[in-house]
């Protein structure tokens, strides 16, 4: 998290963003500037407060205080509000109390990351809350923002939805390229499974009833239904007969999830929970102390 919060500070308070994230791989600190507040302010310490100008689900606490903490050690920060919980417009999130030097520094990136994440959580929230099935776990994907994906993953769950597959390295998922290189699903999942054993959970998509059969007759650990529609997912859904974890995606958003209700479906992946949620509304106020 540090290095992320690091760049950030970077490209906000580096006038040669490339020299500072050399610094940075350096092992040392880029030279940061605010010409505004350096002008204007030396020790003056101030009380300030962090409002929320919309309502939702609050991610990025950590993150927040951590940028905080990496400018200048001195100012202390203190949620009142913590991740997971709702807030409603004019709730105030969170006090901060030092030197006005680094609340004004840290201010537009700690913003940034707290209004980000948190819509990420809130869009999260209200696709539980429309699709209402406690049995179908609502999963994310790998559709988020470069650098991001622990922090957005994070705000998935401080929401109330699941993460699938960090990354590339802990769960195989057989796509159509990766079926098409080997031939067949059957293809496919012998490789996978002569290189790595059990060692992972399998996962191949499936387009039509047809692979669905195949994959399995394969004995993979999830089958996911890529855009089929509701009466192909019923009857995808018969043929897997329970030998195997279902999962439903694509095109998938809050206007069509409730569709999924009361399927006999184990999950639902959507890329829009990270990369369609918006931005959460912040606002930090100041009194000189």
């Amino acid at each position: 998290m540090d290095s992320i919060i690091k760049l950030a500070l970077t490209e906000d308070l580096c006038d040669d963003f490339g020299s500072g994230f050399r610094a940075l791989l350096d092992g040392e600190k880029p030279g940061f500037s605010d010409v505004t507040t350096d002008a204007l302010f030396r020790d003056e310490r101030a009380d300030g407060w962090v409002t929320a100008k919309s309502e939702g689900v609050l991610s990025g606490e950590k993150v927040f205080a951590r940028v905080y903490e990496i400018l200048d050690p001195r100012l202390s920060v203190s949620f009142s509000v913590h991740d997971g919980a709702r807030f409603s417009a004019g709730y105030v999130i969170a006090r901060l109390h030092g030197p006005v030097h680094a609340m004004l520094m840290g201010e537009r990136t700690a913003l940034n990351f707290l209004g980000h994440l948190s819509g990420i959580a809130t869009k999260a929230r209200r696709l539980v809350q429309i699709l209402r099935d406690e049995r179908i776990r609502i999963l994310d994907t790998r559709k988020t923002l470069p650098g991001l994906r622990a922090l957005e993953k994070e705000a998935v769950v401080h929401g109330g939805a699941m993460n699938h597959r960090k990354g590339l390295f802990d769960m195989v998922l057989i796509k159509d390229n990766h079926i098409d290189r080997a031939g067949s699903i059957t293809g496919a999942v012998s490789a996978i499974r002569k290189r790595h054993g059990s060692r992972y959970t399998v996962e191949v998509e499936t387009r039509t009833l047809e692979e669905v059969d195949e994959a399995v007759a394969a004995g993979v650990d999830r089958i996911m239904l890529d855009n089929m529609d509701i009466p192909g997912i019923r009857k995808a859904v018969r043929s897997i007969g329970g030998k195997a974890e279902v999962e439903v995606s694509g095109n998938i958003d809050e206007h069509n999830i409730a569709r999924l209700r009361g399927l006999p479906i184990d999950f639902v992946s959507m890329g829009s929970i990270t990369y369609g949620a918006g931005h959460a509304d912040f606002s930090l106020t100041m009194q000189m102390t």
